[in-house]
């Protein structure tokens, strides 16, 4: 066995072998034997008293000369510098007022000669090392707390953010964060990082092992994470442009090239052939086709086949991540891509597909993170309407600050508070907030009674919503309210078709949040505080009450839109005939009116009459 080896059984490094005794031995040169005899010659004229320290100074050599490691050797060499360093100073004060002048001069005296015979015992690097030493101990007496500053990092970093004018999210504190409302987090786009902090690492990867074998090389993304069971990825015409740059945001848009174009014009034939079976075999062709891989995940789904539909969704993610320009961020809030154009349509229900997947599969934190980056993508025209889902998701994810920040920075120029969802989510999330065990009893009193104030103006702003909310719930009401005007059936008949559309959405979507004891006692407690409101004729109701014949008036086209892909039957009876009556395309739903067409179809010669299909409602049938 070779020495390396042994060395590695042993536990031992290279260049860690036992030092030789003989190394170490102090005081042998002739050098040190003379400076020993004119010592022996000093100490016959010397007082008592420093032979008392002669002697301790040579136990100190013998003990010194015992040491079997030389690094052993400067540290305590180090710190009884130090000790006497300390001594010394300590002593001073009392020395100048009771010694002697004569006295004081011997014993200067004297530790100059310690000191020369300490220096002369040791080799040069120990004395640099001493003064080194002797430098930082000076600088932290001088100031203590740079130095401290400099042991803690987490300190350090804390003091550099706060002189930068930044300032850490603590929940249990007031401070808040300022970072931007729809920030993303590169970790939080992964739903295994969620999966594996509910349950652990080895049950979400299991002990599979990747097969080197035949093993395909992907680029590694973001959003999804490739499959070997894919196909071989080659681009498929698919490329992001930078438009302009205006006030520190950069506006993005996809191109197509002229194949990707013809590729897609064979498309639309499939979906006009009424044969879902075309366009199998154009994703045979060209497996990263986006609106093909769209398509195909509605009709996966719907025949329940979920696992297929989720997989499609993941590989037109990955398509676009791969065309991807290198200013186009996803987590810095300033990539804009343009809802008119639809060669952007396509990212948008990606993701948001994606992010239903992720919501259905039990990934509240992922599916939100999503949702914060589809409305960080246009925030001002908001084209899927991500403000009537993001509260839901924070809700279930437990994310009740992250509501409350967006509902104050937003109120004031969004009028988020004319919102059912948002009128009752914050009054949610301050009630959630009041029963968290760890708050101060005097601040869990104030967000209680901040929550029973929010939860009475959206009831009386929204009388429409307590009834189908208790019936999904299954929870039978008093007949005090029922047989109550205000929240009896002339509530639904009385409220306008845009407002029915929106209470039913949240009504459809949250219902489970309102299920638990807890919450159902409270808004016990509230309706019967309202009704007695009511019946005094406070003010408030009869100022809602003309709020809500002024507005909702009508519903824009992408609350609409949002309706269609949240498929809850709640809200879908409500949309109006001219919505309904028209073709709804799986991808691309209610395409704006005012659309920047970049390329257009080419008119078929032989052509028998247009055909205008459902695509969704043929798969049911």
């Amino acid at each position: 066995m070779s020495t390396r080896a042994l060395r590695r059984l042993k536990g031992k490094q290279r260049g860690q072998e036992a030092l030789d005794l003989g190394d170490l031995t102090l005081g042998d040169t002739p050098e040190e034997q003379a400076e020993a005899e004119e010592e022996q010659l000093d100490t016959a004229n010397v007082s008592p008293s420093n032979k008392k320290s002669d002697g301790r100074k040579a136990k100190k050599s013998k003990a010194q000369k015992n040491f079997s490691n030389i690094y052993e050797l400067i540290g305590s060499t180090d710190i009884e510098g130090e000790k006497i360093s300390a001594d010394e100073e300590a002593e001073k004060p009392n020395r100048n007022k009771t010694s002697d002048p004569a006295k004081n001069d011997n014993r200067d005296t004297d530790k100059l000669d310690q000191k020369h015979e300490e220096e002369s015992a040791k080799p040069p690097g120990d004395r640099v090392k001493k003064k080194k030493k002797k430098k930082k101990t000076k600088v932290t007496s001088e100031d203590g707390q740079e130095a401290a500053a400099d042991d803690n990092i987490d300190l350090l970093l804390e003091n550099l953010e706060q002189s930068n004018g930044l300032s850490l999210q603590n929940d249990d504190s007031g401070v808040s964060d300022r970072r931007p409302v729809l920030h993303v987090e590169h970790r939080n786009l992964n739903s295994e990082t969620e999966l594996k902090r509910y349950f652990g690492a080895r049950a979400v990867l299991g002990d599979q092992r990747p097969r080197q074998r035949n093993r395909q090389f992907h680029r590694s993304t973001w959003m999804t994470s490739p499959k070997d069971s894919w196909p071989r990825f080659s681009r498929p015409g698919i490329s992001m442009t930078l438009l302009e740059t205006k006030d520190g945001v950069h506006y993005f848009t996809f191109e197509h090239s002229r194949e990707y174009q013809q590729v897609q014009f064979k498309f639309l034939d499939a979906v006009e052939s009424m044969d879902p079976n075309n366009i199998v075999a154009l994703l045979q062709l060209n497996p990263y086709h986006i609106d093909s891989l769209l398509q195909l995940s509605d009709v996966c789904r719907i025949q329940e086949d979920q696992e297929m539909a989720r997989d499609l969704i993941e590989r037109a993610l990955y398509s676009f991540e791969c065309a991807f320009h290198p200013l186009f961020s996803l987590t810095s809030g300033t990539s804009r891509l343009d809802y008119l154009r639809p060669e952007n349509r396509a990212f948008y229900l990606a993701l948001y597909k994606h992010m239903m997947f992720l919501e259905k599969r039990g990934c509240p934190r992922t599916a939100l993170e999503y949702c914060k980056l589809i409305l960080s993508l246009d925030p001002d025209s908001d084209p899927l309407c991500m403000l009537l889902l993001i509260d839901f998701l924070a809700l279930r994810s437990r994310e009740y600050q992250s509501v409350l920040q967006l509902y104050q920075d937003w109120e004031e120029h969004r009028n988020l508070s004319q919102l059912p969802n948002f009128a009752f989510s914050t009054a949610l999330c301050h009630f959630h907030l009041s029963q968290q065990e760890n708050m101060d009893p005097e601040e869990s009193h104030k967000q209680r009674h901040k929550a029973d104030q929010l939860l009475q103006i959206a009831l009386i702003m929204f009388p429409a919503v307590l009834m189908p909310l208790l019936d999904l719930c299954t929870v039978q009401p008093d007949a005090a309210v029922t047989s109550h005007s205000f929240f009896g059936p002339n509530s639904q008949i009385r409220q306008l078709p845009a407002l029915a559309e929106l209470t039913g959405l949240y009504v459809g979507r949250t219902c489970t949040l309102w299920r638990e004891a807890a919450v159902m006692l409270w808004l016990e407690e509230t309706v019967k505080e309202v009704l007695r409101r009511v019946d005094a004729k406070d003010p408030v109701v009869e100022d809602c009450q003309n709020k809500r014949k002024q507005r909702y008036q009508s519903a824009p086209r992408n609350i609409h839109r949002h309706v269609l892909l949240s498929e809850i039957k709640e809200a879908t009876s409500t949309l109006p005939l001219e919505v309904t009556t028209q073709p709804v395309m799986g991808f691309d739903p209610l395409p704006p009116l005012d659309s920047v067409i970049s390329y257009t179809r080419p008119e078929r010669i032989h052509r028998g009459r247009k055909m205008t299909w459902k695509w969704l409602e043929l798969v049911r049938s």
